[in-house]
């Protein structure tokens, strides 16, 4: 079984779909392993490592995909990459399929079997799979440090002879897998932390982190499926903003991480909103890829607002590409378990398996999901 990885194009993308470390893991499963020249040079993966792992570099991507029959991506291919690979093959990667419609048909066009990660259900079986988890921990780690990075002040209280330095205030804008993890971080650095989500069940959570929850006064429930946040009303909305800004005004940082499924990131944080924050403040809006928590906020860049310093930086987790890489092959790794047969060493691709169901955008060309339009 010839299994390719293609070296990243897309901008800002520094991540690998395998690391040294799981091609071994890989082969032992029956794989020969073909990297692309140059695919981890981003995430400190050199060329050597991979072949003193056991896997043949290929100088460029039509060399690596001859008689490929997996191949494997962290985000979509380009058009020209499908071009390239083999009719029939399986293609596994953050795909986005809701955003990537053109590329379904492309699969479709070319037999591919396509299973976009992302898409995994909130089952215990599919945890050791989740990309959304791995990545997003990594994501609210980083926020928080490149807040810091921006704040002119420090994060701890600190008391010294000269005067007492006070500690940093923090609002976190959901209290998902990124939130929780940039609670934990800045709670590390020495900030008060509040944590404001519209599920009630996140308060036990937020607060076995030492984090202070933030509460719209409502019974409208904010759990959705799987987990996520659902859309609320026009009037939990009105509450919702008024609460956040009034804890904005007395906050030094915020970090939103708020997304739901298949729709644009909710607008948590306005203009006024800004206006109203002390001078100095900084906003880092994790959404950003998908429209954005915060009125103002572009797109890879940095900008200043009323005093207030927006971060916007695309692709967090490939901020930190070697461990962001790591754990992305750690969940193909495991993904790629349930498609071996490992007695054969031959692939056996379950479509009745519930995970395999839930991930697969086409297979042998045949769409799968009605929903990627």
């Amino acid at each position: 079984m010839k299994l390719t990885v293609l070296k990243e194009r897309k901008p800002n993308e520094t991540r690998v779909a395998v690391t040294p470390e799981t091609v071994k893991k890989l082969m032992a499963l029956g794989f020969t392993v073909t990297v692309e020249k140059d695919a981890g040079e981003a995430s400190c993966f050199p060329d050597t490592a991979y072949k003193t792992a056991g896997a043949t570099i290929a100088a460029t991507a039509k060399k690596a995909l001859e008689n490929a029959q997996v191949v494997l991506k962290v985000q979509a291919p380009t058009e020209d990459e499908i071009e390239m690979v083999p009719e029939g093959a399986l293609l596994i990667g953050m795909l986005n399929p809701h955003g990537n419609p053109t590329l379904v048909k492309a699969y479709e066009k070319r037999k591919i079997t396509a299973l976009s990660l992302e898409l995994a259900p909130r089952i215990t079986r599919a945890q050791a799979m989740d990309v959304l988890s791995s990545q997003s921990n990594l994501a609210g780690y980083r926020a928080v440090i490149e807040a810091a990075n921006v704040f002119t002040r420090a994060f701890p209280m600190m008391m010294t002879a000269a005067g007492t330095v006070p500690p940093a205030r923090v609002l976190i804008l959901g209290a998902g897998v990124a939130g929780l993890q940039a609670l934990a971080t800045a709670k590390r650095l020495g900030a008060i932390v509040s944590v404001f989500d519209v599920r009630a069940a996140a308060k036990e959570q937020v607060e076995s982190l030492g984090g202070t929850f933030v509460e719209v006064e409502s019974k409208e429930s904010g759990e959705g499926t799987g987990g996520y946040a659902k859309e609320m009303s026009d009037a939990y909305k009105a509450q919702q903003a008024a609460k956040i800004k009034e804890v904005l005004q007395k906050s030094d940082i915020a970090i939103s991480t708020a997304l739901i499924p298949g729709r644009p990131a909710p607008r948590l944080i306005t203009a006024d909103m800004i206006a109203g924050m002390k001078p100095g403040s900084v906003i880092v809006d994790l959404a950003v890829e998908a429209g954005g928590n915060c009125e103002g906020s572009v797109l890879g860049k940095v900008v200043e607002q009323d005093g207030v310093s927006i971060i916007g930086y695309a692709n967090m987790p490939g901020r930190i590409p070697h461990d962001a890489s790591a754990l992305y092959a750690r969940n193909l790794l495991n993904l790629l378990t349930l498609c071996v047969d490992k007695d054969k060493q031959a692939l056996a691709l379950n479509e009745e398996d519930e995970i395999i169901q839930a991930i697969m955008i086409t297979h042998k060309g045949k769409a799968k999901k009605g929903d990627t339009k």
